[in-house]
């Protein structure tokens, strides 16, 4: 009989087993190191931020649900085009014009909506919103299919090709107006950019949160239905049950947060005033809810995500970019798969420029100004390789919010714009660096 190792004096064994314990919870749980990493970060920008403001400023203004519910819905936008960079930067290409077709498809909605529209369908018709978006995300795809042509189809880098669309479609922005703002836009519209009224309130957001544990309890039933028919190995009980958890938490959290967020004191009197009702003593307290620029970004999450993992269009980008060459031998049409990629890109690029718009009420030539600098940030910091081949949406919106995070972090606490320029920048290159060591330790 041999004895047992005494561990007990060991100063590396609690160590070790705090190792195995966390790599058996990755294993157990399935959850991606760089998801986690993206939390991590998350979290250490909005503590840092606000115990920075309560230190200094006396009031910490970063983890109030005021605050976390403008956040969300300032990403909306940026997050909305980030899903596309992902498909573009994974087939090798890259696209610095998002942020000049944010600008000219709202400038040309803004006009649409005040000099053409109200000729033809009358001021205020309750389809202006519905036709007026629609020209925008077709004007975007429109844009966006023209430089995929380009770039597919007369071997123009798609670097300069967007560069050049940059400084074009900003210039026609700026010259279909003469420098105009446009403002206000239709009122149905508007609610397309959040606001008191653009947003679901507390029992719409009970039921979307709801309905989203239900479908994510229902994924992991059928996922895990799916590998016992199939024969690959399932997960622990317990990893499934932590998986649900944490993710229905999550949801319900973010329901607990937005419906926390109230209509300010001027919104409630005139609302109460247009319904008849008797607002008390105390006041009266009505929940803003999700906004509904949120609820458009998590539906183009989704069917992002179901494009990238569920179609075969989704197989074929990945496999453009891990190798072009063995993707065409494979009878994969390498250039119209990179103008479809490129329209697509531009239809998002056209919504996201319905809801900027909407959110500010106004068609302006500031609208989505260095968007393009925010998107990539966000695509590369959510885990896209620029090498190409590897990327994910839910890692994208990660990625906007950890940099729209940063830019209202500093807002917060009175940096000036050229330090949160500098602050932006460095985390970019930062980002790409950690990328290339990723890379070379999955090797």
């Amino acid at each position: 009989m041999t004895d047992t190792p005494d561990t007990s004096s060991d100063p590396h064994a609690p160590k070790e087993q705090n190792v195995n314990l966390f790599r058996k919870f990755l294993n157990g749980t399935e959850i991606d190191t760089r998801l986690l990493g993206m939390f991590g970060a998350l979290a250490l920008i909005w503590l840092g931020f606000h115990f920075y403001g309560l230190i200094f400023k006396g009031f910490g203004a970063m983890l109030t649900p005021r605050n976390l519910w403008n956040l969300s819905v300032q990403t909306s936008s940026i997050g909305i085009m980030a899903t596309g960079m992902v498909l573009v930067i994974v087939t090798r290409n890259i696209d610095l014009s998002v942020g000049a077709l944010v600008g000219v498809t709202g400038m040309t909605m803004g006009i649409l909506q005040a000099e053409i529209f109200p000729q033809y369908i009358g001021l205020g018709h309750p389809m202006m919103w519905v036709i007026t978006a629609i020209c925008g995300i077709s004007l975007g795809a429109l844009i966006g299919t023209f430089h995929g042509w380009l770039i597919a189809y007369r071997d123009i880098p798609a670097f300069i090709v967007t560069l050049g669309g940059l400084l074009v479609w900003r210039g026609t922005a700026f010259l279909a107006n003469n420098g105009k703002t446009i403002s206000p836009l239709d009122d149905t519209f508007k609610l397309l950019g959040g606001g008191p009224y653009g947003t679901i309130g507390a029992t719409g957001s009970w039921i979307v949160g709801l309905l989203a544990c239900a479908v994510i309890i229902y994924m992991l039933y059928n996922g895990r239905r799916k590998r016992t028919v199939h024969g690959f190995a399932k997960r622990p009980m317990w990893g499934e049950f932590t998986v649900g958890g944490l993710s229905c938490g999550m949801i319900i959290g973010a329901v607990l947060l937005v419906n926390a967020y109230p209509w300010p004191k001027g919104i409630v009197k005139q609302y109460a005033a247009a319904n008849n009702i008797t607002v008390p003593e105390e006041g009266l307290f009505i929940s803003h809810g999700f906004a509904i620029p949120v609820l458009i970004l998590l539906t183009v999450g989704i069917l992002m995500t179901i494009l990238v993992n569920r179609t075969r269009f989704g197989r074929n980008v990945f496999a453009i970019g891990g190798n072009p060459e063995a993707a065409a031998l494979a009878g994969i049409n390498v250039k119209w798969m990179t103008l479809k990629i490129f329209a697509l890109m531009g239809a998002l690029a056209g919504l996201a420029g319905v809801v900027a718009s909407a959110r500010l009420n106004s068609a302006t030539n500031a609208l989505g100004l260095l968007d393009e600098l925010y998107v990539i940030a966000a695509a590369v910091i959510g885990g896209t390789s620029l090498a190409g081949g590897v990327g994910t949406i839910y890692g994208a919106i990660l990625g906007a919010l950890v940099m729209q995070s940063l830019q209202s972090g500093m807002v917060l606490i009175g940096f000036d714009t050229s330090i949160q320029q500098i602050v932006v920048g460095s985390v970019l290159v930062f980002a790409v660096y950690l990328d290339n060591l990723y890379r070379k330790q999955a090797k």
